[in-house]
């Protein structure tokens, strides 16, 4: 009888493991897998309170509550906002950027948290409920949550979703929207972005949702790995989780061997380091070379016929560094007067004012004041050039606030 058992008990195991084998040898193979391990402990921790820094009373304030204005105008009763529009002729984009969108929405809650009036940020829950639509999850197929978006999931819009549930925990609206748990979602949209990332270093920029779901290794956008690594900061600073910052310790030390581009998104992740944690040597001589790499590019990007866009985040790389060398006992003061003369350029563009001589009539005005339009030969006002000089005179008023600027 014994016997019999032990038979019975081996065959029982062989069937198990013949099974075992065989369902994993028909799985898809992962192409993008973590490189590190999921935290085995929940990072739900709801007490956490965001640390702001509050702004004085300014003409720069002023202009930040000015675009402010400008989208909640320009917004739809489902929360859509204005992608970009002409404002000369009032032709609207109808092939918007989902990823730039909800950026946007984001904005709308820095607005809020600089100016204390709720109305941005009832216009940022409506923004950002509408574009939480995009997301999806299928653990069937890939890790976490993404933004699916034009055939896909692009990892910015993972990271930059993130930014937005950070935006609107500091303006003290928490993280419940209907029926939204926004850190949980923002948990989910981090675990994505971990996944995406490739062993020998850096990420995969998108990934494709669909039936065995897998990376594209093709695609690729400059923005998205400073985006992604700011978005892991920000999700430190939200759980109190060690493990978001030691993946954004990983993904730092990888892009710092990389070559020095005018990256504004590292130079605030930068920022959130020295907040949260410190910079290393390597990380302080870097982001000089970040700097540096910006101010380069200044007789160009001043020029009448360039961007306004690209301009906007040049303040807000230079705005983020010096804040993180302000905290790192890093000089800083000579990025002061450089931060200046974009804004002066960038502003020069936030309607009313007009350095392009357009004729403007009083319900142009009336509908596109606070937008910021681009260049001279495209008088058109696009979203992130509104969110980046949002963002980027935030960071610098910050950064005033810092030295005791008054």
């Amino acid at each position: 009888m014994p016997k019999k058992i032990v038979l019975i008990v081996v065959s029982v195991l062989a069937l198990a493991g013949t099974t075992f084998f065989w369902t994993q040898g028909s799985r898809p193979s992962e192409i993008a897998t973590p490189v590190s391990s999921l935290p085995s402990t929940p990072t739900f921790t709801p007490a956490l309170v965001p640390e702001t820094i509050a702004v004085e009373d300014s003409p720069l304030r002023d202009s930040i509550i000015a675009a402010g204005d400008y989208l909640v105008r320009q917004q739809l009763v489902n929360g859509q906002l204005s992608y970009q529009v002409d404002f000369l002729t009032g032709e609207r984009s109808y092939t918007p950027s989902e990823i730039r969108l909800i950026s946007g929405a984001g904005s709308l809650f820095t607005v809020c948290r600089i100016s204390g009036d709720s109305k941005y940020c009832e216009a940022g829950d409506r923004a950002l409920g509408h574009y939480l639509e995009n997301l999806i999850s299928d653990p069937q197929n890939f890790t976490g949550t993404c933004l699916y978006t034009n055939g896909g999931c692009p990892l910015g819009g993972a990271a930059l979703t993130v930014d937005a549930v950070y935006k609107r925990w500091q303006a003290g609206r928490g993280f419940i929207l209907g029926e939204h748990n926004l850190q949980a979602t923002a948990i989910d949209l981090g675990y994505f972005i971990v996944s995406m990332r490739k062993p020998q270093g850096g990420f995969y920029h998108s990934f494709d949702p669909h039936f065995n779901g897998m990376v594209d290794a093709d695609y690729f956008a400059a923005n998205f790995p400073g985006e992604s690594l700011s978005a892991l900061l920000e999700l430190h600073e939200m759980t109190g989780n060690e493990f978001w910052l030691e993946q954004a310790r990983e993904v730092n030390d990888f892009m710092v061997t990389q070559p020095v581009t005018e990256d504004h998104w590292h130079g605030y992740a930068f920022a959130l380091f020295a907040r949260l944690d410190k910079l290393s040597k390597s990380d302080g001589e870097y982001a000089v070379n970040i700097a540096e790499t910006i101010i380069e590019g200044e007789v160009r990007s001043l020029n009448k016929a360039n961007s306004s866009v690209s301009t906007a985040t040049k303040i807000k790389g230079l705005a983020a560094l010096a804040q993180a060398f302000f905290l790192s006992d890093a000089e800083h003061a000579w990025l002061d007067r450089e931060i200046i003369t974009f804004i002066t350029f960038v502003r020069a563009r936030q309607l009313p004012n007009n350095d392009c001589a357009f004729e403007l009539s009083d319900e142009i005005i009336l509908k596109y004041a606070g937008g910021i339009f681009s260049i001279c030969e495209d008088p058109s006002i696009r979203i992130d050039g509104v969110q980046h000089w949002i963002d980027g005179v935030t960071m610098y008023l910050e950064y005033q606030s810092m030295i005791g600027v008054k």
